[in-house]
Formats: structure tokens, sequence, C-alpha cells
């Protein structure tokens, strides 16, 4: 078929395909979710620890914390930092909600700064610009699928004395290399690292769940205490702490897909070089960058064309019968909940034109080429009209 009669052919597109997914590790995941039934250990079950334990190994960490979602991980990641009400805490302004959303839950404040227009990904240049004397913290937030440039953010946290904590909700396994050659995942590279199974995520459950990567003892056992209402044993409280807890149930759907991640990275992937070949002579869309310091994971395809352009194009496919997504419609210094912050408009065009421009493609395990020729097909379908 040519660009201008894309046929469905029967296909069935979905932005994640849970169902299918399920479908090939059926027996042991049925199999894992009777054990948990059978045992009726419903919370803070045996294989709960477990699956902390085989994730901390596939990461080279020295502990992973698991904990009831991705947004529990920021925020107990915060409080084991002790930090103080108006201390200062540096996010990118182009990111889901929940970056900031903990900041300001902590009695923080969120200072915004702009992204890097080709990676999605915080500027360490506009990083070093936001430091003050109250900067505590700094979360780089790995985007759709790659990791920030995390060499010059440590150079900067280093100096000032600044905590680093990744927001590696979107980057599972994407590796980051140094300069030096070293080699590190991501989450495991600042002072704490964290992760959500959300069902969509690369790593995902069937339900909420989250855990927090830390590779000093210490603050483990200090993040663990929190996460369980700040108890350093049964009824002794030394914390103010919060209950944050990954169901069994969860756990054990996740240790087996946590066997498959490398397929599923690699079946992301091969969607993604998909795209690449067949929407290569789109002019009028804008591939996702990639970087010689991080490997791409593809929690996300995402691609920018011009605002003009971007919601028709998003009908058009839906009514092609292929889903879409625009993150994030809304950069975090203009939503309604955080005008106390005083930002304004232009104040970060980076990320107000991203949130213009971005369109975010199906890209899942269960892709094969035949859809993703036909989305690529509708695009150049959509632009030919346009003329």
């Amino acid at each position: 078929m040519g660009p201008t009669e894309p046929s469905t052919m029967g296909l069935d597109i979905k932005m994640v395909d849970l169902s299918g997914q399920y479908l090939h590790i059926k027996q042991e995941m049925d199999m894992a979710i009777q054990e948990t039934l059978d045992s009726s250990v419903f919370i803070n079950g045996k294989k709960v620890w477990e699956f902390g334990e085989h994730l901390a190994k596939k990461l080279a960490a020295k502990a992973v914390i698991p904990c009831g979602n991705g947004t529990d991980a920021l925020q107990v990641s915060l409080m084991a930092l002790d930090l103080t009400p108006g201390d200062e805490v540096i996010v990118p302004a182009f990111t889901y909600v929940a970056s900031a959303e903990v900041i300001a839950l902590l009695r923080l404040k969120p200072v915004l700064v702009d992204v890097q227009s080709d990676t999605f990904n915080v500027d360490p240049q506009k990083i070093e610009k936001a430091i003050t004397p109250k900067t505590k913290a700094i979360i780089p937030v790995h985007l759709f699928g790659q990791c920030a440039d995390m060499e010059p953010i440590l150079d900067l946290a280093n100096r000032q004395n600044i905590y680093v904590v990744e927001d590696n909700a979107q980057a599972i396994m994407a590796g980051y290399t140094f300069r030096d050659g070293k080699k590190q995942k991501a989450g495991t590279i600042g002072d704490l690292g964290t992760l959500s199974f959300f069902p969509s995520k690369n790593l995902g459950c069937y339900g909420d769940g989250g855990a927090i990567i830390v590779n000093d003892e210490k603050l483990a056992a200090t993040v663990k205490m929190l996460a369980n209402h700040g108890q350093s044993k049964k009824y002794y409280f030394d914390r103010v702490g919060c209950n944050s807890r990954l169901d069994t149930l969860q756990a054990a759907i996740l240790d087996v897909k946590l066997k498959y991640i490398d397929a599923y990275t690699t079946s992301r992937q091969h969607v993604a070089d998909g795209y690449r070949k067949v929407l290569a002579d789109v002019e009028q869309v804008e591939l996702p960058a990639t970087t010689n310091y991080s490997t791409h994971v593809y929690h996300q395809f995402t691609i920018k064309t011009d605002p003009a352009h971007r919601d028709h194009l998003k009908t058009f496919l839906l009514e092609k019968g292929i889903p879409s997504m625009i993150y994030y419609p809304v950069p975090i210094h203009l939503q309604k909940a955080y005008a106390y912050l005083n930002y304004r408009v232009g104040e970060f065009p980076v990320s107000e034109q991203l949130s213009a421009s971005v369109l975010s493609l199906p890209v899942h395990t269960e892709m094969d080429q035949e859809q993703v020729d036909y989305i690529a097909d509708s695009i150049k379908q959509y632009f030919s009209q346009k003329g």
C-alpha cells in the first residue's frame, strides 16, 4: 500500500498491549499468582523482598526497596534526605507532575528549569543557573526512556553538595555511559533512584507499584523504615513515615516479568528502529533524538511536528484506528496548581514548544512491522493531503 491508501488489514493497534503480553507468559504468570493466593500472605510476603533482591542484582544496585507506586518512591526518597520546609528542589518543567507534586507536598519549593529540545530531558546548563544557597536536591527525569545527561549534573551536585534523586519511572534498563567509559543503569547513578511499575511501564505490574534504588546501606535502611510508618522494628517508630507497600501479588507478577525485561526492551527498540526507517523521509516529522551517552528503551516513541498540525494529525490517526497520546499538553509552570510559583508564559520556551508539538505513537512489546508500516503510511497520507 502506498502512503495515500493505508489499509488496516484487520490490525488491532493499541498504545500498549498488556493482554497480548500476558498471553505469552500466561502459564508462568498464572502459577505465580496462584502461589500467592495459596500462601494468603498478601502484605510484605517473601516475594516482595525476593523481587527487590532480583531487581537490585539486575540493575547492579546495592538495594531496591519496593513501595506502593512511583509517586510514593519520589516522596519517600525526599523524606529520607532530611530536607526542611523552604528548601529548593530543581525539577524539569516538561515532565509528569509527580516530580513537582511531591516537592510541594513536603512543603519544599519546586524550582523549574527548561529542557533540551532534542532529547526532552532536563538541560544541565539550566540547572546550573537555577542553583541558589537554598538548593538541596535535583530531580533529573529520564523522560520517555532515555537518560538525562547525568555526568554534568553529578559534577554540579558534588561541587554544591546537592542530592540527586533520579526519576526513573520511564527508563528502567536504560544504560548511561560516562566519559571515561564507565557504564551504569538509569536510576543507580544518583543518591537515590525511583521506579514506577504502573501497568503500561516497561516493567509493569497489574496494579500500582513502585520502588526506590539505593546504593548506600544507611540510606537504604532509612528508606525502608520511612516507607513502613517510620518503624525501626514492629511498633517502634523512630521517624514520621508513611504507609507505602508493594503488594505481594504485584511483586510476584513483577518477578515473572523481570525475567523477560531484556526481551521486552529489545522488542521496543526494534519497533523504534522500524519507525525510524519508514518515517525517515517525512520532512514534517522530527524523530526522537538519541545520544552517545545513553541507550534508549522507548517507553514512548515521541515525534515532533508543527503545532499547527499536531492535534489534527492525532485526530486523523484516531480515525484510522491508531491511538496516540500527547505527553504533556501543558508544562508544569502553566498548570493551575503551580501558579503560586509565579512563573510566566514564555519563561521556559522549550517546554512550551514541546507541549504544543509532541505526539507519542504506539510502541510496545507486541507490535510488529506491519502495524508500524500502517501507522507510518497513515502519517504520510495526512501530510500528503496537506500538500
